[in-house]
């Protein structure tokens, strides 16, 4: 639209010089070469206006002919990188589809037109891999990482190159590089992460989570729970080497999150070293009031080395009050009465959990109850029922059950912190049950073979052990099983 009222103005100027003109006639005498020309003023502007034409017109003309090669040239480049575009897109689409060969044979067709094209590489590598060949993706990583453009690309690339050659060195010291560079990139964290865990480096991984954090690439308050496991982890770790700095881990834990029963026990053990045990003991009572656990009862009793069984009972009386619907305060209770041979408190504190089936552990007590009152009959049938009660509780992480506190997973190592619950139980498998679950359940075995060789009791699923045992000490010695002192009992009795 502007450029038109440009043009129209242009017109209008125009027509008014020419109407000047025409209004005011005059004459223009050129004398050249001897010879004087006269003509009109209106003849002579024309003649200048078109002998302007003319020279742009030959102007043009020229200039054209002298950028004639550099236009040749520009097209046919254009013409050749059009051309290598499109077999880099070729080639992007031949990878994705596995085809190695034709990956290859279009990442050379882009390469010869697109040397600085940061696709290209990323195209070569893909067909190096698609075909095996590990020291050509190495290679081509490596020149992307001398770019700053795709420095960041090429370090992913040998992190991945390294991990899968099982260089863990090397692979932490690419993520490391990655990351300052970009904070925010999430592999190179996630990495460096799950490295540090691998590692047990709970420093470390307390480190990254935070910067996790502060990028926005994991929640504040998931960041602050696993923060807290990590530094809870390198707490039990420093506890008996370093226990200044292992009482600074614990403390920065419990601020994260208060209910962490390993870094309250932490906590408070070496508060009672130190001759501090008001400090243990608001470390216990505030974790308790979040998260019941049977040490926190049994730290806080032993408060003062050399109390007897009584003094002991009353502490741990007045930390978990009424035990009534609390099954974690009545066994605590119950089992600080038991040693101070108060049977008819431990019966009391026992009382509101011993209906239907109750656990092993509640059992073993309350045989222990039994005995100490001089029935072992009875206490024979309790310890009846904890072989076949349902299993106490215990850390659990991933589905695998251990007496110890981990903070990470004893499957996948990654950050899956323990919870202490009633590991999984396996239900009897009825043969309507069975048919419900397409699972076959084998035919009855005849009289005559049960004769001959009477069939073993089935054993209950126990609960399966890491398959190496962690660092930390988790939360104190692990008590011995309920069930297996039951077996053990039954079997020295019989």
């Amino acid at each position: 639209m502007i450029r038109l009222i440009w043009r129209f103005a242009f017109v209008v100027a125009a027509a008014a010089l020419f109407a000047w003109l025409a209004d005011n006639p005059g004459t223009v005498t050129v004398l050249w070469k001897g010879k004087q020309i006269t003509t009109s003023v209106v003849a002579g502007a024309g003649f200048l206006l078109l002998a302007l034409i003319v020279l742009l017109f030959f102007w043009n003309l020229l200039r054209r002919l002298w950028r004639s090669p550099k236009v040749v040239g520009s097209f046919l480049r254009g013409r050749r990188n059009r051309k290598a575009y499109e077999s880099l897109s070729r080639g992007i689409i031949a990878a994705g589809a596995g085809d190695a060969a034709a990956a290859a044979r279009h990442a050379a067709i882009a390469g010869n037109a697109l040397a600085d094209e940061p696709l290209v590489n990323v195209l070569a590598a893909q067909a190096a891999q698609l075909k095996g060949d590990r020291p050509a993706v190495k290679r081509i990583f490596e020149e992307m990482t001398k770019s700053p453009e795709t420095e960041a690309l090429g370090l992913r690339g040998l992190f991945a190159e390294a991990r899968q050659a099982g260089d863990i060195a090397t692979a932490r010291r690419h993520a490391e590089r990655a990351l300052s560079l970009n904070p925010r990139l999430a592999w190179a964290s996630g990495a460096m992460l799950q490295l540090q865990a691998m590692g047990k480096d709970w420093a470390g991984a307390a480190a990254t989570l935070a910067q996790q954090a502060k990028s926005g690439l994991l929640a504040a308050p998931e960041a602050a729970r696993r923060r807290a496991a990590m530094l809870a982890a390198h707490a039990i770790k420093l506890e008996e080497r370093e226990p200044v700095q292992a009482l600074e881990a614990a403390t920065s834990a419990l601020k994260l999150d208060p209910g962490l029963v390993p870094a309250a026990l932490v906590a408070a053990r070496l508060h009672i070293a130190n001759g501090s045990p008001r400090k243990a003991a608001r470390y216990l009572r505030e974790c308790w009031s979040r998260a019941p656990h049977p040490d926190i009862a049994e730290v806080h009793a032993r408060q003062k080395p050399g109390e007897g069984p009584e003094a002991r009972l009353e502490r741990v009386r007045d930390l978990v009050g009424d035990p009534a619907g609390n099954i974690e305060a009545g066994v605590a209770l119950a089992r600080a009465a038991v040693a101070a041979q108060r049977w008819d408190l431990a019966r009391t504190s026992l009382e509101p959990f011993t209906a239907g089936r109750p656990e092993a552990r509640i059992c073993a007590l309350m045989a222990e109850i039994e005995e100490g009152q001089g029935d072992k009959g009875r206490a024979r049938e309790w310890l009846a029922r904890a072989v076949t009660a349902p299993r106490d509780p215990m850390w659990v992480s991933d589905g695998v059950a251990a007496h110890r506190w981990t903070p990470t997973s004893p499957v996948s190592g990654e950050i899956v912190t323990a919870q202490w619950k009633t590991p999984y139980e396996m239900p009897e498998l009825t043969p309507q049950r069975a048919a419900e679950t397409e699972v076959p359940v084998l035919a009855p075995v005849p009289a005559v073979e049960l004769a001959a060789e009477p069939p073993k009791p089935a054993e209950r699923p126990r609960a399966v052990e890491a398959f190496r045992p962690p660092d930390d000490p988790g939360v104190g010695e692990a008590v011995a099983e309920p069930e297996a002192a039951a077996r053990r009992s039954l079997a020295a009795e019989g």
